[in-house]
Parts: C-alpha cells; sequence; structure tokens
C-alpha cells in the first residue's frame, strides 16, 4: 500500500467521483419539478411519472449494497469509468426520448451508474487520505448529499420556467465529461483487486428487500383506502432482509460481511446517520410544497428560498471535518444535531406564521447544523471499523442512505397526502397542517436521533 497523502492528485480523483454522484443526486431532485409538464407532454398520470424517481430509487438501491464487492473485484478506474460512461449515455437518451417509455430507460441507466458512483469517492477518501484529514475531506464529500437535494429543485425551476425540461440532462452532460477526464488522469489503484464470488441469491435478496420496502412505502399515501399494498411491501421486504441475513452468516463469501454490526459505535452512529437522512429528503419534500401550496409561490421562487441554507451547508461541511480533526466527533455532531433540532421545532411551532423569509432563516439553521454533523457521523461510524472492514460499513452506510431517503419522502408525503384528504376546511388549511405533522414526525425522529448520537459518542470516547 502506497502512503498516504494529501496531494493535488488526490483532491481530483474526489473531485471528478464526487462530481459525478453529485450529478446523480442533483437530477433525482430536479424532475420532481418536471412532473407536471411531463404529465401533460406524454399524456401520463400521476402515477405513472413517479416511476421516474421510483424505477431510478430502485435501481440505485439494487446496486449500491454491491458496491463492496465491485471493489474488491473490479479496480476503481475500471468502476469510475464504467458509472460514467453509462451515466452519459443515460442523460443523451434522457435529452432525446421521444416518448415516455424511453425517458424512464434514461433514468434507470442513470440509476445503475449513480449505484455505481455514490461509493467511489468515500472509498478513495478511506484509502488513501491521511489519517488526520479524513475529517476535512469526508467533510468535503458529504456536500454531495447535504446540498445536492436543496440545489435540484432550484436548477430544475430555473430549466423548467426559461427553457425545456431536456435541457436538465443535456446540461450536466458537460460536468460527466469534466468528470471522466479528470478522474482517468488522477485515479490511482491502492489495493489489489481480489477474485471473490459473487453470490447471486444474496443479490436477489438485497433487491428483493429494497423494492419491496420502497414500493410499500410509496404506497403510504393511499393506506387508508389500500392498506394491503404497504403491508405487502414490508412484510417481503422484513422476509428478504432476514433470509439474506441468514444466509450471509452461512457462506464464506458474503455480498456484504455483516460482522461490522458487531462494532456498536459503528452501529449506533449508522442509526443516527439513517434518522438525520430522513429528516433531510422530508425537509426537502415539505418546504417547497409548502412554499407553493400555502405560501403561493412559484417553483422557481421555492427552489430559491432553499438556496441559501445549501450554499451554507457547503460552508460548514469541511468545517465540521476539521473541527472533527482537530478535536474530535462530539462537538461538531452534537452542536451540529441541536442547531437541527431548534430549526425543525421552530418550524413546528410556528408552522401557522411561515413566511419565505422564516423558512429561509429556519433553514439556514438546519443546514448550518447539516454541515457540523452529516457527514462526521459516518466519518465516525466507519472510522471505528478496521481497514479490511471499511468497504463493507462504506456500502451499508451508501445503501441506508438511499433508503432513508425514500422513507422519508415516503413518510411526510403520505402525512401531508391523508391530510389533504379531509372534507374540511379549505385545501391551503389543509395541507399547512399536514406541513405542521410532518414537522412533528421528523422533529421526534431528530430528537430521537440526538439521544442515540449522545450515547454512540460516549461508546466510541470509551473505546479510544
Amino acid at each position: 500500500m502506497q502512503q498516504r497523502t494529501l496531494n493535488s492528485r488526490l483532491i481530483l480523483a474526489i473531485f471528478a467521483t464526487g462530481l459525478m454522484s453529485f450529478a446523480g443526486v442533483v437530477v433525482e431532485t430536479a424532475m420532481n419539478i418536471t412532473f407536471p409538464v411531463l404529465m401533460r407532454q406524454f399524456n401520463i398520470s400521476t402515477g405513472t411519472v413517479q416511476w421516474l424517481t421510483t424505477g431510478y430509487l430502485l435501481i440505485v438501491a439494487t446496486f449500491v449494497p454491491i458496491s463492496s464487492f465491485l471493489k474488491r473485484r473490479f479496480k476503481t478506474r475500471t468502476l469510475f469509468l464504467t458509472a460514467n460512461l453509462l451515466f452519459i449515455a443515460g442523460l443523451i437518451v434522457d435529452t432525446f426520448a421521444p416518448t415516455f417509455g424511453v425517458l424512464l430507460l434514461g433514468r434507470l441507466i442513470q440509476g445503475v451508474a449513480t449505484g455505481i458512483a455514490l461509493p467511489l469517492m468515500f472509498n478513495i477518501i478511506l484509502e488513501q487520505a491521511p489519517m488526520d484529514k479524513i475529517g476535512l475531506l469526508m467533510g468535503i464529500g458529504t456536500l454531495v448529499t447535504a446540498v445536492a437535494p436543496a440545489l435540484g429543485p432550484t436548477y430544475g425551476g430555473l430549466i423548467v420556467s426559461n427553457l425545456n425540461w431536456r435541457d436538465i440532462f443535456m446540461f450536466l452532460i458537460p460536468l460527466l465529461l469534466l468528470s471522466l477526464i479528470t478522474g482517468l488522469l488522477t485515479i490511482r489503484q491502492v489495493n489489489k483487486t481480489e477474485k471473490v464470488h459473487f453470490d447471486v441469491l444474496s443479490w436477489g435478496l438485497v433487491a428483493l428487500t429494497f423494492i419491496s420496502f420502497i414500493l410499500g412505502l410509496s404506497n403510504m399515501a393511499h393506506v387508508t383506502t389500500q392498506p394491503w399494498p404497504v403491508i405487502l411491501g414490508i412484510v417481503i421486504g422484513c422476509l428478504a432482509l432476514a433470509a439474506f441475513i441468514w444466509r450471509s452468516k452461512r457462506i464464506d463469501q458474503p455480498l456484504i460481511k455483516l460482522t461490522v454490526f458487531s462494532q456498536p459505535v459503528f452501529s449506533w452512529h449508522l442509526l443516527a446517520f439513517f434518522l438525520v437522512q430522513i429528516s433531510a429528503l422530508g425537509l426537502s419534500f415539505l418546504l417547497p410544497n409548502f412554499l407553493q401550496l400555502v405560501n403561493g409561490k412559484s417553483a422557481l421562487i421555492a427552489g430559491l428560498v432553499v438556496l441559501p441554507g445549501a450554499a451554507l451547508g457547503a460552508l460548514f461541511a469541511p468545517l465540521g471535518g476539521t473541527i472533527l480533526d482537530h478535536f474530535g466527533p462530539t462537538r461538531p455532531i452534537l452542536t451540529g444535531a441541536f442547531c437541527q433540532l431548534v430549526a425543525l421545532g421552530g418550524m413546528m411551532f410556528g408552522t401557522s406564521s411561515l413566511t419565505p423569509g422564516i423558512i429561509l432563516s429556519w433553514y439556514l439553521l438546519y443546514m448550518f447544523g447539516t454541515g457540523l454533523s452529516f457527514g462526521n457521523i459516518m466519518t465516525t461510524g466507519l472510522k471505528s471499523l478496521s481497514d479490511q472492514q471499511q468497504s463493507d460499513g462504506n456500502a451499508i452506510y451508501n445503501t441506508v442512505q438511499q433508503f432513508a431517503g425514500a422513507v422519508g419522502t415516503a413518510i411526510v408525503s403520505a402525512v401531508v397526502a391523508l391530510t389533504q384528504a379531509g372534507s374540511t376546511h379549505s385545501f391551503t388549511f389543509r395541507t399547512q397542517l399536514g406541513t405542521h405533522r410532518g414537522f412533528i414526525v421528523l422533529a421526534v425522529l431528530l430528537l430521537i436521533n440526538f439521544f442515540v448520537l449522545v450515547h454512540g459518542l460516549r461508546l466510541n470516547h470509551k473505546k479510544l
């Protein structure tokens, strides 16, 4: 193994993989803005157009769990090249898609690319970065997941308001080409590849787990009238997960080595990471909808209101990582978690008087807390593992992140939809009430998260 040094080549390699992941998350959230336009153009229903997001998430959730196997079996450069070319191909397909079916095919191709790409950046950091710089670089890396969901609606709103929805895909192609050239010039191989066995049955069980959960959760808005899709999805998902765990413990080369869960610091921080991600994606659904349906603002204005918060999160994520490198994880993580809880509490208790300016202020505080804590939670959990366990831990974190995003969106959208379905008061009032209830759910999850973090950090301190 080569010596760990922070040089321009490593920084550019992280930039190249991060740019690819950034494009994947941005286009995912930008697509939500285009749904009304696409429904009119292709003459399709809301349920059909949602497959552009649901199908994409299903493919990503299927490929991210096998990132540990891919890392051991193939060279990092080969994985990067494959993901990048697939992403570019998917963008080209969608730019010129003549029918909705072709558009969906392009999104599924992008899902494969994103599923391969997301873990690459963190694997490079964990393998090659100096130990005293891992917090900083992981902070920079997590900007992709912390900031891109907030930038996506703004980007989509700008394109749809002024150009054609196809330009959402076309304008990302130069970014992917820049990523491709930079990555090919800078990404290097540190560890030797292994001819490990790929357990197809385990992969099938993983795919069935997340497909069942996501499909079940996507029907939560209709749980009062059509409960069986939700119940069956969750039951089948639980059974498939149990079967995957059972098989992983009984084969010599499991797809993911579940021994990482024997490290309590890893497990507790993973739970906190899951809760924070649910909150982040849930909030990114609630705020734009509240701004449009209650405050009466356009999609573009709704996107611009959350943009300063995204910028602040971008600024403070590397700072949070630097604080971790110098003072340990407790200060930045608990400070950030407390700020997130206060911000969500402020929105919860003041829902009836939320204006765009007040939302902007609370979201700035929320994203400040996200910048301090989000990346550091992942970093602390992964640093509790041995070098041999890092790729498995990274695969689990990235898988949980994708699943949490689907859970967060499904829960709050169901809460809002069920409240909107009421027969009393105006639709605007019912949307406001539904948003308030969504804030309550997320605030409870963040309160639980705070105590989970206190316990996890106490365990980490004892281990040190």
